[in-house]
C-alpha cells in the first residue's frame, strides 16, 4: 500500500529578520510562473553550508490543505541559498511589493520544515567534495594563503588570489588552491564581449542589481605568473585542474593570446593535468588554437540553446550563438571535452522546447557533460527578461535529466569541471565521470 510523504511547512520571516514556520500553511515552490506544492522527489534536507536569506519586499505564501487557497501573509519570504554541487527544482513563492529591490546576484531555493528539519527545494547532482571544507580551520586555510604569498612575493596572481579571494571574499576556487588541492583558478581578463544580465563581477549601466558580489580583476598577469602558478600547484595535487575564466574576472578569450601563450610554456615545461577553460565560447578559431597547444577541456555557459533565449541573458557583443557552436565544434573535433555550464532555471530549462535544443546542440557540436548550474538571479527579473519568449510545461529537474539521457545516452551530468588527464581522448574517457543513470533520479 502507497504511503503518503509528508508535507513541508512554510517558513516566514519577521520585520527584525526572525525566521519561523507557520503551523498551518504548507510550503509552495514556484517553477516558471507556475505555484505548486514540491513533488517529494523534488525535495531533499538543507544541506551544510547553505544559508537563509529573508527577501525584502516580498511576502510569504503558503497554502491552506483543508481549502486548497492561497494564503498571502504580512510576514516576508524565506529562500535558502544552498551550498555547492546542488541545483534549485524550485523557487519560493511570494508577493512582490511595487517599491521592492531587485533581490542580489543569489539562486533562491524554496525551503520549508517537515518536523524540525529544513527541506530545500533542490538535488545533490555532484559528489564531489571540492568546495566543502567542514573540518578544514579557516585559520589553517589563511596561514595557506599567506605562506604562499610569502613564497611568490612578486607573482601578482598568486597575490591576488591570496589577498583578495582567499582572505577577502572566501573564494573556495582560491581557498583550494592556498591548500594545495583539486582545482587552481586563473584568472586573467579585465574585460568581457558580453554583457550578461546576472554579471557577478560588472555592474552594467541599465541594471537594477543594487551590487555585483565579487570585484574585477585589476591587471592582466604574465604567461611567467600563471606557469609559475601551475607549476606549484601541480607540486601539490596528483591531479591537477587549471582553470582559466573565474568569478573575479571578464571573459578570458578577450585574452586569447595570452592563454595560448600560457598553455604552450606550461606544456613545454613539462606541465601535466587538466587545463580547463571556462568561457563565453565565442572565439571559435582561438578555441581552435588553444585546443593545438594543450588545452584539455572547455566549459562553455549558457542559459539556453536557443538562441532568442540566449541573447536576452548573455547580450553577446560582437559574437552571436552560431560562433559559440562552432567553437564546441572545432574543440570536440581536436579531442577536447566539452562541458556545458548550464545555467538552470525551474521552469524554463526543464521545458519542452528548451530540452529538444539542447539535445540537438549536444548531439551535433559534441558536448560530453553538462554541470548544472544554478542562475544566480532574481526570479522575477529573469521572467521579465523572457517575456514574449515561448516556454511550454515544464518536466522538473529529475525528469529533465532521464530526456536528456534517454537522447544523448553517453551524456554525463555533475557540478565541478572533471579531471580529464591531459585532454586526449583515451585520458578522457578513462578519467571523466561515470555516465549518470536514470534511475539514480527515480523518487525515493
Amino acid at each position: 500500500m502507497a504511503t503518503s510523504h509528508p508535507r513541508p511547512r512554510m517558513l516566514l520571516a519577521d520585520e527584525q529578520g526572525q525566521i519561523y514556520d507557520d503551523p498551518e500553511l504548507l510550503m509552495l515552490c514556484r517553477k516558471g510562473t507556475e505555484w505548486t506544492l514540491p513533488r517529494p522527489d523534488e525535495l531533499i534536507p538543507l544541506p551544510e553550508e547553505s544559508e537563509l536569506f529573508l527577501l525584502p519586499g516580498r511576502h510569504a505564501v503558503g497554502l491552506d490543505p483543508d481549502t486548497g487557497d492561497t494564503i498571502q501573509l504580512d510576514e516576508y519570504a524565506v529562500a535558502a541559498f544552498i551550498a555547492p554541487a546542488h541545483t534549485l527544482t524550485g523557487h519560493p513563492v511570494y508577493v512582490t511589493d511595487e517599491d521592492a529591490p531587485t533581490l542580489p546576484l543569489f539562486a533562491y531555493a524554496a525551503v520549508g520544515i517537515i518536523g524540525e528539519k529544513l527541506y530545500v527545494c533542490a538535488k545533490k547532482v555532484d559528489e564531489d567534495p571540492r568546495q566543502v571544507f567542514t573540518g578544514i580551520h579557516q585559520k589553517k586555510i589563511n596561514k595557506a594563503a599567506k605562506e604562499l604569498m610569502a613564497k611568490f612575493p612578486e607573482n601578482r596572481l598568486i597575490q591576488h588570489l591570496m589577498s583578495n579571494c582567499v582572505l577577502k571574499y572566501g573564494c573556495p576556487a582560491a581557498k583550494n588552491l592556498a591548500i594545495g588541492r583539486y582545482e587552481a583558478p586563473m584568472p586573467t581578463s579585465r574585460v568581457c564581449n558580453a554583457r550578461c544580465v546576472g554579471c557577478i563581477s560588472h555592474k552594467n549601466e541599465d541594471s537594477t542589481i543594487c551590487a555585483t558580489p565579487q570585484d574585477r580583476l585589476t591587471f592582466t598577469p604574465t604567461s611567467d605568473e600563471l606557469v609559475e602558478m601551475m607549476l606549484h600547484h601541480m607540486g601539490n595535487e596528483p591531479h591537477p585542474i587549471y582553470s582559466f575564466g573565474q568569478g573575479c574576472e571578464g571573459e578570458p578569450l578577450t585574452e586569447a593570446p595570452l592563454l595560448i601563450e600560457t598553455v604552450r610554456k606550461f606544456r613545454a615545461r613539462g606541465g601535466t593535468g587538466t587545463i580547463n577553460l571556462n568561457s563565453n565560447a565565442s572565439r571559435p578559431d582561438a578555441v581552435a588554437e588553444l585546443a593545438d597547444a594543450g588545452l584539455s577541456s572547455l566549459r562553455v555557459s549558457m542559459n539556453s540553446a536557443r538562441p532568442d533565449v540566449y541573447a536576452r541573458y548573455y547580450r553577446p557583443c560582437g559574437f552571436s550563438f552560431d560562433d559559440v557552436r562552432r567553437s564546441i565544434t572545432e574543440a570536440h573535433a581536436r579531442g577536447v571535452f566539452v562541458s556545458l555550464n548550464l545555467l538552470y532555471f525551474p521552469g524554463i530549462t526543464d521545458c519542452e522546447e528548451e530540452i529538444e535544443a539542447l539535445v540537438e546542440l549536444i548531439n551535433t557540436c559534441g558536448v560530453s557533460f553538462i554541470q548544472l548550474r544554478n542562475l544566480n538571479i532574481d526570479p522575477e527579473l529573469y521572467l521579465d527578461l523572457m517575456e514574449g519568449i515561448s516556454f511550454g510545461p515544464s518536466v522538473g529537474l529529475v525528469n529533465f535529466r532521464k530526456r536528456l539521457l534517454k537522447y544523448c545516452p553517453e551524456l554525463r551530468f555533475g557540478y565541478f569541471n572533471p579531471f580529464v588527464g591531459q585532454g586526449n581522448e583515451a585520458e578522457a574517457s578513462a578519467d571523466a565521470p561515470a555516465p549518470a543513470s536514470a534511475s539514480e533520479d527515480s523518487p525515493a
